[in-house]
């Protein structure tokens, strides 16, 4: 159930449905929109009636929420979440956000690379894997602590935050301490301890689609995150398996605009997992811009026959800036955009060398 209060309604008026909700056993969520709050009840409501709330002071509307994602679903806030980082960087707004690096740290003048690049090309965020959940126990499992502080580290020279995956409940303090976004991956969507435990954190969160998830079921895994106390969720889309093997995954591109209609949280997407081919992850980056994605989470390493983990998906550092410029364009045609930056065309590789070597 929420209560919509009319706009202008007082902080006394507002205190005042929180405080009779809780004397009625309600687990309350108040939702600060840019015209008006929603107070959002959870909870066994059966003895709750819309009555109660529609006679008070500043109260517009009680309404019952029908889908089972109660606090991640569009009908409890019609405004879309915008979620701000250091620096300014904000997703969810207009502007659409490029986050971008290795699958895996693999040392510390590698990263360093990839962020100066990166941020050269006009991403906003750095990505790195410090701990990777893989198929084999015997590949590449990542540095641990030690990658994070090369990604601190890289974060302190170039000003980009960074994103990075979260494994265990026990990881979460830790992580917390050095990433500002905290990702969940697509083997732990359906990890409800380690759901809860990122609900109790500050840390705005990813939270990446199971490889044979529903939907459905990825709202209700950020419901986890959002009734913990964690407003500050990101949906994204990484591709799905399905009977099709000509690419890795089976990058759902309606889930774009699905989960923008259903939810009012940001919609991030991966073309690198959804496809696994670095020569498609350029068309499906514009193709996921075009449906309405608010970031792009990018795959990019100086030499990706070399890398430790998931080369073959992973754009040259030449590429993704060539890959920014055709996204300027996209995002321009359908009313967004993506902050200005050196362009990436291929003229400008030169430019982009100096500029990493800086």
């Amino acid at each position: 159930m929420i209560v919509v209060m009319k706009p202008g309604a007082t902080t006394a008026e507002i205190s005042a449905v929180i405080q009779r909700a809780e004397q009625m056993g309600c687990a309350v969520h108040p939702i600060y929109g840019e015209s008006r709050t929603v107070v959002a009840l959870v909870g066994d409501l059966t003895g709750v009636t819309r009555e109660v709330f529609d006679a008070m002071p500043g109260v517009s509307q009680t309404m019952r929420i029908q889908e089972p994602y109660k606090l991640a679903s569009r009908t409890a806030r019609p405004d879309n979440t915008i979620i701000e980082l250091e620096g300014g960087v904000r997703i969810g707004g207009p502007e659409i956000i490029v986050m971008a690096g290795p699958c895996s740290v693999e040392n510390r003048d590698q990263i360093i690379e990839i962020a100066k690049a990166v941020k050269a090309a006009g991403g906003k965020v750095l990505r790195g894997g410090a701990f990777k959940p893989r198929t084999s126990p015997y590949d590449f499992q990542g540095l641990g602590e030690k990658g994070l502080q090369y990604l601190a580290e890289a974060r302190e020279i170039t000003g980009l935050p960074i994103i990075t995956e979260v494994m265990t409940v026990e990881a979460v303090p830790m992580v917390a301490e050095y990433s500002d976004i905290l990702q969940i991956g697509a083997r732990n969507m359906q990890n409800y301890g380690l759901l809860q435990a990122v609900g109790k954190v500050t840390r705005p969160v990813m939270l990446k689609r199971g490889i044979s998830g529903m939907i459905k079921e990825l709202l209700m895994c950020a419901e986890y995150i959002v009734s913990g106390g964690n407003a500050k969720v990101m949906l994204c889309e990484r591709g799905i398996r399905t009977y099709e093997t000509a690419t890795r995954n089976t990058f759902d591109l309606n889930a774009i605009p699905v989960l923008k209609e259903t939810s009012h949280l940001p919609v991030i997407a991966d073309p690198s997992h959804g496809t696994g081919l670095r020569e498609l992850v350029p068309a499906m980056s514009r193709a996921a811009v075009a449906a309405g994605a608010d970031a792009l989470i990018i795959e990019v390493h100086p030499d990706p026959d070399k890398a430790m983990s998931d080369g073959r998906q992973s754009l040259t550092l030449e590429e993704f800036a060539t890959l920014m410029g055709s996204l300027r364009r996209v995002a321009a045609a359908v009313d967004r955009f993506i902050d200005d930056a050196p362009t990436g065309e291929p003229a400008q590789a030169v430019k982009m060398a100096e500029l990493i070597a800086a």
